[in-house]
């Protein structure tokens, strides 16, 4: 099975470049990736953005935290263009599900993005709110769940296999770490994984051998000591 590659920027000079590539399928963006990119009008810098990324698939997150709010940014960025998937979070900064959010805008076939997703249990209760024909994709953090400890695999296998049931719904591998997410991704059947720009680089080298990335190695630190003159 192919896992497609989205790209997870919001600065829009690497978009530009990175549209370009034929390995990135689409584009992620989160209200952190926003302020970081430098954007100050976040309808603006979206529109800036959909001038260069047309026609491939690309989220853009909701930043409010009470759901008649979210409904109605929602609708708001939904209707930027077709190729936009709207970002919700799982719950809102209290920790209340955001359930009312995804079946209201599903139900109005809107595409979504449910972010921030950590357990089988958060897709099992997203999957009882949503239709079977309008696109939605499922983010479950891996990384983030790795720093602290706790292994992703399980709540993988257990979401990717209830959303078989739904043609329309995709696995999400979100918050990368390394070039092997990708594999892993690969391996257990996700649809989609999202990557930052240098590890897609990464993942452009792929197929190295062993014996390459040793003398590879042994050369940098030779090139390291010469550089620093060290004598014993």
């Amino acid at each position: 099975m192919s896992t497609k590659i989205f790209c997870d920027i919001a600065d829009l000079a690497t978009i530009k470049k990175f549209n370009k590539k034929k390995i990135v399928k689409g584009f992620t963006t989160n209200p952190s990736l926003m302020r970081k990119a430098g954007a100050k009008d976040y309808k603006s810098y979206s529109k800036e953005i959909l001038k260069t990324c047309k026609n491939k698939p690309i989220s853009f997150e909701v930043f409010a935290d009470n759901h008649k709010s979210m409904i109605e940014q929602g609708k708001t960025i939904s209707s930027w263009g077709k190729n936009v998937y709207v970002k919700v979070p799982v719950v809102n900064s209290k920790n209340i599900f955001s359930a009312k959010v995804i079946k209201e805008l599903n139900s109005q076939n809107i595409k979504l993005n449910i972010t921030a997703v950590y357990t089988a249990r958060q897709t099992e209760k997203i999957l009882k709110l949503i239709n079977k024909k309008t696109k939605v994709i499922i983010s479950i953090f891996a990384g983030r769940a790795g720093d602290t400890g706790k292994d992703p695999v399980p709540e993988f296998i257990k979401s990717i296999k209830m959303a078989r049931r739904f043609k329309n719904v995709e696995i999400l591998w979100a918050s990368v770490r390394e070039p092997y997410n990708y594999l892993q991704a690969k391996q257990l059947g996700c649809q989609i994984i999202t990557v930052p720009p240098a590890i897609i680089e990464k993942i452009e080298k792929f197929g190295k051998s062993f014996n390459e990335l040793t003398k590879e190695t042994v050369k940098a630190f030779l090139v390291d000591s010469n550089k620093s003159k060290f004598k014993i």
